[in-house]
C-alpha cells in the first residue's frame, strides 16, 4: 500500500505546483502620447507640413499561455487626430485623422529578470487627410493591411518594482513602409500573486511611408507617453 501512496503523493504534489503556477496571463496598458511631427506630402499635393504638439491615445492588449509552440496574441492600438500648417512660404493645412491597430502573433524567448519576445503579425492602418492651400482642397482616405515583423526587449531590476522595455515594430507591403519604436520605465506600486499595476514613462517614434497609385505621402510622429499597466 506505502508504494503505491508514494507516488500518488508525488503526483499529487505536482499538480498542486502547476495549478498555482502563473501559467496564462493577460497584460493590458493604456497611454497618453504627446507628440509632434510632420507631414511630407508629394502627391495629390505637394508641401511640407509640421504636426505641432498634439496628444492621442495608444493601447495594448496581450494574452499569454503555456501551450508548446502555440504563439502568444497581441493588439496594439493608436488613434491621432491633428491638424498641421506650413509656416514657411505659402499658407496650406494638413487635417490628419489617423488608426493603427497591430495584430501580433509572438514567443517568448526568455522570461526571467531578463526577457524577450519576437513575432510577425498585421497592421491595418486607416488615415483620412485632408489637404489644402490657397488654391485647392483634396481630401484622400489610406487604408490597408502591412505584413509586420515585432520584437521587444525587457529587464527587471529585482526587488524594487522597477523594469524597463523596448519594443520595435516594422513592416513592409509593396511601395509602404511602417516603422514604429518605442522604449519605456515601469514602476510596478502594487505587486501581489493575482495582479501587478504600474505606471510608465517612455518615447515612441513611428513613421509610415505610403505610396499607392495617386498618393504619396509621408507620416512621422514622435514624443513622450505617460500610462498605466495592469498584469493579471
Amino acid at each position: 500500500m506505502k508504494s503505491i501512496q508514494l507516488p500518488l503523493f508525488i503526483a499529487a504534489l505536482g499538480l498542486s505546483s502547476l495549478a498555482q503556477a502563473d501559467f496564462i496571463g493577460l497584460t493590458g496598458d493604456v497611454s497618453y502620447w504627446s507628440y509632434d511631427g510632420k507631414i511630407e506630402n508629394t502627391k495629390p499635393l505637394s508641401g511640407n507640413n509640421d504636426i505641432d504638439r498634439d496628444n492621442g491615445i495608444q493601447a495594448s492588449l496581450a494574452f499569454e499561455h503555456p501551450v508548446p509552440f502555440l504563439p502568444n496574441v497581441k493588439i496594439k492600438y493608436t488613434n491621432i487626430d491633428s491638424t498641421t500648417d506650413n509656416h514657411a512660404g505659402a499658407f496650406s493645412s494638413d487635417k490628419v485623422e489617423f488608426t493603427n491597430t497591430d495584430y501580433i502573433l509572438y514567443y517568448e524567448i526568455l522570461d526571467n529578470i531578463v526577457s524577450a519576445d519576437i513575432g510577425f503579425g498585421l497592421a491595418n492602418i486607416n488615415s483620412d487627410i485632408k489637404q489644402y492651400d490657397a488654391l485647392q482642397y483634396v481630401n484622400y482616405t489610406m487604408s490597408g493591411n502591412l505584413p509586420i515583423a515585432y520584437a521587444s526587449i525587457g529587464g527587471k531590476l529585482p526587488f524594487t518594482g522597477l523594469s524597463t522595455k523596448g519594443e520595435m515594430i516594422l513592416g513592409r507591403n509593396g511601395d509602404s513602409k511602417l516603422t514604429d519604436v518605442q522604449a519605456e520605465l515601469q514602476y510596478n506600486f502594487v505587486q501581489s500573486l493575482l495582479l501587478d499595476v504600474g505606471a510608465k514613462v517612455g518615447y515612441r517614434y513611428m513613421n509610415i511611408d505610403a505610396d499607392k497609385d495617386d498618393i504619396k505621402y509621408k507620416l512621422d510622429f514622435k514624443g513622450p507617453y505617460i500610462g498605466l499597466n495592469a498584469h493579471f
